[in-house]
């Protein structure tokens, strides 16, 4: 990085083939330098940014340092780990296989990966690659269980929690909830199937073929990689030389994450979803097949890469992010532009860089859209001509029936209006008809149900499929007693407890290695939590009333069972 900004001299870049273009105007290339200000200082992190066109690497530069103790630059030969933008590459291998008629994708899992249990439902490689197979996911399976994300974590230890799983979040093939287990347990299909580690087989059968001479997934934490970048984060409330720290980085995993790259690279990837150079030409149809719903729905996601629109352009891709490591990888295949952006600062918002980047090389196919003629100005403005009086009778929470913690609220402050999901930050939403209301941040909408007598007790969420939800009535909570739910609770799949405890006033959530955390009682048998892997806490009782559990919940693990155990459970012990 710079103190101030420098325009850098183009240089030719002859990279296994792929040779940059000088296709783009100087004014292009000094507004997406311009993007990247902020980074070009010395001691910051940064980025690595590629744009390609036409099979070329047009654009390839690096800002900032890969190493702050070192002061190692980025470059786009610079090595980053890209956490789950390493599933296209997964899928790409499943995929492979599939071709060479060594698995089906209506396998069941078990086939290939018997300890995977027995759910009384199959599991196949399809709901795997569409995140629609019900399996827990493993990150939040490992913080519930007391672990921190930047511990040690290998391959074995997910397999432990995959085989102590004691039910599904869902019937396969029904909801989708992004999990990466799936693509962990896909890796290791990989590994059986071929009889050779993922890595190896990946390197000899992918990468090497396309010319990714840079790139690797790495099964081991203790690794070396040279050349490559190293992640930080801003250290809170610090200034000048202390004001980043080290993220730290230990998985030794592959599968959902774990892959190392180069922007070099990556613009031979994105030149094979045009030109297909290992297997036959159909197999990007396949990797673009979206998922579907047993009820129907089709999905957005295909076999790790998500589809999606920026002003009215078509385009396929997937984000990452792993400890300060952010990344994202576009493609619009009509336009025949590929946008790459590699960070190694936590607070870097890579998917939004790269939407900017689409800006300047695709402003000639978006320019000429003509606004609509209609004095109604289109849905998707935001402007919809809406009656505020109407969000009178919205306003309110409403309980996910499939997920019964998993509460949504509404409300309006001034013109605008909100929604916030339980465990997650609140969001902007617009009217696009005087009962639907659209995100912007993601791709979704809630259309409110009004009955008869007017009354609107109904909601269905729509995200990747219908999920209707339900009016929850404010309770005076003031009047339960806490003190109730005070006890320790087991959990068998995680062999971990967590206590509830009463302290003055506040009901806390104890755990030997996360400390506690104040719950919040929003119902006779229902707390929130405030940590992003116990979002959701329902109490238990048998048909006397008495507490015999309770169950959590967060945005990827749905009522894990925690069974009370005996107030005298410890006694021995002191």
């Amino acid at each position: 990085m710079k103190a101030s900004l420098r325009l850098l001299i183009p240089v030719l870049l002859l990279v296994a083939g792929i040779q940059a273009a000088e296709c783009q105007s100087p004014r292009t290339t000094v507004k997406a330098d311009s993007l990247f200000a902020e980074w070009n200082k010395p001691g910051m992190p940064g980025a690595a940014v590629g744009v390609v066109h036409g099979g070329k690497l047009i654009y390839a530069k690096g800002f900032g340092e890969a190493d702050l103790e070192t002061g190692a630059k980025i470059g786009p030969e610079t090595i980053f780990h890209v956490a789950s933008v390493s599933k296209q590459f997964t899928a790409y291998a499943i995929i492979l296989l599939a071709e060479q008629g060594k698995l089906s994708l209506d396998d069941d899992i078990r086939k290939h990966i018997p300890e995977v249990p027995d759910f009384g439902k199959t599991i196949t490689i399809r709901h795997l690659l569409n995140h629609t197979s019900g399996l827990r996911d493993q990150w939040n399976l490992l913080a519930m269980a007391g672990w921190q994300l930047d511990d040690v974590i290998t391959k074995q230890h997910v397999m432990n929690l995959v085989t102590r799983q004691k039910e599904l979040n869902f019937e396969p093939g029904s909801a989708f909830t992004y999990c990466n287990t799936g693509y962990t347990l896909l890796a290791e299909a990989v590994s059986r199937i071929t009889k050779q580690p993922f890595a190896y087989w990946m390197e000899r059968n992918v990468f090497k073929p396309l010319g990714m001479k840079s790139t690797q997934f790495f099964d081991n934490q203790e690794g070396i990689i040279k050349g490559r970048a190293y992640s930080f984060h801003r250290t809170p409330g610090a200034i000048g030389p202390t004001m980043f720290s080290k993220s730290i980085l230990s998985y030794g995993n592959v599968g959902a994450t774990s892959l190392f790259t180069t922007v070099n690279d990556l613009a031979l990837w994105i030149n094979n979803f045009r030109n297909p150079q290992v297997s036959s030409p159909n197999i990007m149809k396949q990797m673009l097949e979206r998922g579907r719903l047993t009820k129907g729905d089709t999905l957005s996601y295909a076999s790790g890469l998500l589809h999606g629109k920026y002003k009215s352009l078509s385009y396929y891709g997937h984000d990452g992010a792993d400890a300060g490591f952010r990344s994202s990888l576009t493609y619009f295949p009509k336009e025949d532009y590929g946008f790459i952006v590699l960070s190694n600062q936590a607070e870097f918002n890579a998917s939004k860089k790269n939407l900017d980047m689409a800006d300047l090389y695709l402003s000639s196919f978006t320019k000429e859209d003509k606004p609509s003629d209609s004095t109604t100005k289109p849905a998707a403005s935001g402007n919809y001509a809406f009656d505020s009086t109407l969000f009178r009778a919205y306003a309110g929470s409403y309980s996910l029936d499939e997920a019964p913690g998993f509460v949504l609220k509404f409300w309006r402050d001034g013109s605008s209006y909100y929604t916030q999901a339980t465990g997650q930050p609140s969001a902007a939403i617009f009217p696009s008809s005087d009962s639907t209301f659209f995100l912007k941040v993601v791709e979704a909408s809630v259309v409110f149900h009004k009955a008869k007598d007017g009354k609107v007790n109904r909601i269905t969420l729509k995200q990747n499929g219908n999920h209707p939800g339900t009016r929850v009535n404010a309770q005076e909570t003031d009047a339960i007693d806490a003190a109730q739910f005070a006890g320790q609770y087991y959990s068998p799949e995680l062999e971990t407890i967590y206590t509830i405890a009463k302290k003055g006033d506040a009901l806390k959530l104890i755990h030997v290695h996360h400390g506690e955390a104040d719950l919040k009682i929003v119902g006779k048998d229902r707390l929130n939590a405030p940590w992003w892997f116990v979002q959701n806490i329902e109490i238990v009782r048998n048909p006397s009333g008495v507490i015999t559990g309770i169950k959590m919940s967060n945005g990827r693990v749905v009522n894990l069972w925690l069974k009370k155990l005996p107030d005298d459970f410890a006694a021995n012990n002191k």
